[in-house]
């Protein structure tokens, strides 16, 4: 599995929280998770290489989806225990 691919089922998992998901042009630094009053907001840096991006997405994912909770694909999950790691 590509890093695109890894990205494109990481934000398919934010979509179904109730995160909004925005790509901005943020200079290049992968965009990340925000909360904006009551809303959560995921962006997207149109700037910034897919690694990185996937990187902070996987970061988002961790900290709104309990993944003991839902089937992921394994690949996945890796992913995400490995962005979440980094958080600690």
């Amino acid at each position: 599995m590509d890093t695109q691919e890894i990205l494109d089922e990481l934000l398919a998992l934010l979509a179904q929280t109730d995160a909004i998901i925005r790509t901005e042009a943020l200079g290049g630094g992968g965009g990340g998770l925000c909360q904006l009053q009551n809303k959560k907001i995921f962006f997207v840096d149109s700037d910034s290489s897919t690694s990185d991006t996937a990187d902070n997405c996987g970061r988002a994912v961790a900290k709104m989806i309990n993944i003991e909770e839902i089937y992921i694909k394994p690949e996945i999950r890796c992913f995400i225990e490995a962005q979440k790691a980094d958080l600690t």
